[in-house]
Parts: structure tokens; sequence; C-alpha cells
């Protein structure tokens, strides 16, 4: 995937500035004022195709609120009322008290704008809320800025287009349907400000988080729809050379397929080494003068990781979830911290935990059920002619059932998973795993969390 292409999948440019989009909407209203209706309709519809392109802000939205309001002009002229409806939506379902200016609006014009403004002012509204991992993001709808997260709207159901800003971090420009009860929105700003597309495709990074970066890259190629992304960077370890690297991902699996550098002493490398290392990165053939991870998955570029009192490593720690494929069983401290038996005996304690919960809700709803039955005894009995009563003694005899089964189920998992954690390896590099249990008369929860 080319420069261009990247670029155009992930932030679209427009290809006409604000200057020469104001002149076209000019030449749209000369052609409606001139009762050429359909030249106007098409040269707006042309600009608007680029507004939507333009960096978010107070320029795009008057310019947008322009185009929208011609629209709706020329819709009108054209005796097609439900597109000049439309069109004025676009204004009012965002600035509801927005105004048209007499000079420019003929009486009946205006008549028609203020009974559409009453009627969407008494319409039905969708609850959008919009989250950020980058906390007091400003937050545009079709390029106008609405809040900052933590945000919460009542807004007319419909297509906006969403974009988030932070400082120099910018979200990837996106189309949200804002329909049902409520629409809850979450953008890792984090990730998605951290990627830019001039003047090439690059990865902003910190020092410290070169595992984050590469995580970045994984979730950019599955954005992207490719199988394979390749990170090259210049690495700058704390002593001794410099190296240019790069780094082979498998999108899918999130694998490290392959990584190789070769030394440097600048930006300037040698003709025969970088095209051995791009031989490397496509084929996987290793020449003499490029330096290969070897079998413990160490680069020499790579900085000893810090340890703690007790001697145990903490890495950066790669957020995808399958395994490096360079690194063999016994060299991967992660896995080896904790065993695969203590791990089963935390999955069975949780689904212990869980089941055991889901007891204590089938024995709350199955006491409703009793007390229901109990106001319908005739002297202890039940009357075959009461059916409401007979259904009510068949769903204690299933709730009842149901209990005994979960009180069994639960009690065999936790017990065996006590088993297993007596029986697994001690590690001094376990990490503390809890578990967690919320129970109320609507329904059961219950997490397991840690490290394994």
């Amino acid at each position: 995937m080319g420069a261009d292409r990247f670029a155009e999948r992930l932030f679209p440019q427009p290809t006409k500035s604000y200057e020469d989009l104001q002149r076209q909407l000019d030449a749209a209203q000369d052609h409606f004022y001139e009762s050429r209706n359909g030249k106007a309709a098409q040269a707006i519809d042309e600009a608007l195709q680029q507004i939507v392109r333009l960096p978010v802000g107070e320029a795009r939205w008057k310019l947008f609120v322009s185009a929208q309001l011609l629209h709706g002009l020329n819709y009108r002229a054209m005796n097609r009322q439900k597109e000049s409806d439309a069109a004025f939506r676009n204004v009012l379902r965002l600035q509801p008290d927005y105004a048209l200016d007499p000079e420019y609006f003929a009486p009946s014009v205006r008549q028609g704008f203020d009974k559409l403004k009453k009627e969407l002012a008494r319409a039905r509204k969708v609850k959008l809320s919009v989250k950020s991992t980058l906390p007091s993001s400003d937050v545009y709808l079709d390029g106008l800025k609405v809040g900052q997260t933590p945000l919460m709207l009542d807004l007319l159901a419909g297509t906006y287009d969403l974009t988030l800003v932070k400082g120099e971090a910018v979200s990837f420009p996106r189309q949200i349907q804002v329909q049902g009860p409520d629409t809850p929105m979450l953008v890792d700003l984090t990730y998605e400000g951290s990627i830019s597309a001039s003047p090439f495709p690059c990865l902003a990074t910190g020092e410290g988080s070169d595992e984050r970066t590469l995580s970045h890259a994984v979730r950019l190629g599955g954005t992207l729809g490719v199988e394979e992304v390749i990170v090259v960077r210049l690495e700058h370890p704390s002593s001794g050379p410099k190296w240019f690297a790069a780094t082979v991902l498998n999108v899918e699996g999130g694998q490290k397929l392959r990584e190789g550098g070769f030394k440097t002493q600048g930006l300037d490398a040698p003709t025969e080494a970088l095209s051995a290392l791009v031989d490397f990165v496509t084929t996987g053939r290793s020449p003499s003068n490029l330096v290969v991870m070897n079998s413990n998955g160490k680069a020499p570029w790579e900085q000893p990781s810090p340890t703690d009192k007790t001697g145990a490593s903490h890495a950066g720690g790669l957020d995808v979830s399958a395994p490096d494929l360079l690194l063999d069983s016994g060299a991967n401290a992660h896995d080896s911290s904790t065993p695969s038996l203590r791990v089963a005996s935390y999955v069975l304690v949780g689904v212990g935990a869980a089941t055991l919960g889901g007891a204590g809700i089938v024995r709350l709803l199955a006491q409703k059920d009793a007390d229901a039955l109990n106001k319908r005894l005739h002297d202890g009995r039940i009357l075959s002619t009461d059916q409401e009563a007979l259904k009510l003694r068949d769903s204690l005899v299933t709730k009842s059932n149901l209990l005994t089964g979960l009180l069994v189920g639960g009690g065999a998992s936790v017990a065996a998973g006590a088993v297993l954690y007596l029986l697994s390896p001690d590690s001094p590099s376990s990490r503390p795993v809890s578990v967690g249990v919320a129970m109320d008369g609507a329904g059961v929860a219950t997490s397991v969390s840690g490290r394994f």
C-alpha cells in the first residue's frame, strides 16, 4: 500500500482550499438566482464532498452551513420539499436555535424554516455518549465543536461525521449512526492520534514504548485490511552503535514473524545493507551483513529489562493476543511465571464462583414463586382448578432442580480449582489474581483479574 493510498484511507484530504470552495458556492448561488437549479444542485453536492474533508473547526462549519442552506433554497425552488427540509435539518440538528438572515431569505422561506425548527424541537432524541482514552478531548460533529469528553448529547437520529482532537492528536474521521435508545462511542485517541500520513505513514512513539508501538501497528493493519505490517525504525541503544531495524508483523494473529537490522552511523545507510534488509524482510533470507533475532528472542539493539528487588523482569508487554513466534517455549518468561496448573485453578475457581452466584439468583427467584404460591393455598393445599397455582408449583420444581445442579457444579468447580492450586508449583514472579462476585435481585456478575 503506497503512501497516497494510505493517506486516502485514513486521512482523506480535500483537493480544494477554503477559498476555492467558497467561490464554488458563490457560483452555485448564481446558478440558483438564474434558475439553473440543476447546475446549482450539482455544484453544491461537489462542494460538500470536499467540505467534509476539510480540517474540523469553525471555518469548515460555516462553509457546511452555507452549502446546506443554499441546497434547501434550491430544492425548494425545484418543488422538492423533502430534500429541502433534509438540507435545513442538517443545520438545525446541531444548532437548533439557528435563525435565517431576513436580508437574504424571503418571509415564506423563514416561515417554513421556523416551522421545521419547532417540529425538530418536539421530535424524539437519541442519547450519544462519547468517551476518549485521552481525557478532555474536543468532540466535533460535522465539523462543529460540541463539547469535550466525556460527553453526553441528545441528538436527532441520523448519520454524523465524528472527529476527536486533543492537541496534535486527531482521530480517524468516521461516520456514526446515532439510533436506538442510546449510542455509546469510545475512541482510542491514544492509538489513532499516534498515526500520521505525512510525509509517509508514521507511528509516533515515546520512550520505552516500543512494544506498544508494535501493537498499534497490528491494529493499524487491521484497520487497513492488510495481512502483514512492516515497522521500520532507527534504534538508539544507550551504548554502542545505532541500528536500522525492521519488524514483520502478522496482522491476524499479532505475531512477530521476522525482525532484523544492521549497524548504521546515521540515516545514510549503505546501499548493500539496506538492500539486504529489504530482501530479508520480504523473503526471510538472512544475508551475512544482517543481524537477525537469535533463539532467545533478543536483538542487539534491545535494552535489558529492568528488574525489581526480587529479580523479576518487567517487560513492556505487547498488547496483542498471539505469542511471539520467534520465542521458544522455554524462553518466554511471561508464560513460565504462571504454570498451566495454576492458570487452570484460577479458571475453575472463577467458573465455580459464577455458578454459585447463579445459584443465588435462582434461589431469589424461587423464593418469589414460593411466596406467590403460599398466597393461593387453601388450607395448605393446591386446588386442581387453580391453573396459576399449578404453574407456580411446576416452576418451583424446575428451579429446585436447577438450584441443586448449580450448587453441586459450583462447589465441585471451586473444590477442583483449590486442589489444582495446591498441586501447582509456586513461582516467585506470579502476579496476584483476584476473584470478585457481585449479586443482586436482577443478576450476577463474576470477574477474575490478574496476569497469567
